[in-house]
């Protein structure tokens, strides 16, 4: 007597799991890809603050410098140039203090392809005292 698939194949019982850890597995994986791409992007945000933060400070360095006569030309100018160099965009260069000595700088930098953005504020001025 010959066997054929359709008669050896057990048929399912109502309440089985048959097929469940295929469901387990894809829900396993689609879990860890959302976990990868939500670290993904905590990376990116974490880049783009740091990059934002170094435009900052050395825009307001060098405003603060150009305001003291250290460096020759606009203060803000200068600012705007810094930050360019450092893939930033200078939002606002405000000198503030009694001769205008200290630079408030605000700036951004765009992620790639669009995504996200790293904002930064810092502020520079001369050294307290009168020298060292």
């Amino acid at each position: 007597m010959s066997h054929t698939a359709r008669e050896s194949a057990k048929p399912l019982q109502p309440g089985t799991e048959d097929g469940s850890g295929t469901v387990l597995a894809l829900g396993l994986g689609v879990v860890l890809i959302l976990g990868l791409v939500l670290l993904a992007m905590l990376a990116q945000a974490a880049a783009l603050a740091s990059r934002a933060a170094s435009a900052a400070d050395l825009s307001a360095l060098a405003a603060a410098d150009a305001a003291r006569g250290l460096l020759r030309g606009d203060p803000c100018r200068i600012a705007f140039e810094v930050a360019s160099r450092h893939g930033a965009i200078v939002e606002s260069c405000v000198l503030t203090g009694a001769g205008g000595e200290i630079a408030e700088v605000r700036t951004v930098v765009a992620g790639s392809l669009g995504i996200g953005t790293g904002k930064a504020r810092a502020r520079a001025g001369p050294p307290p005292g009168n020298g060292w």
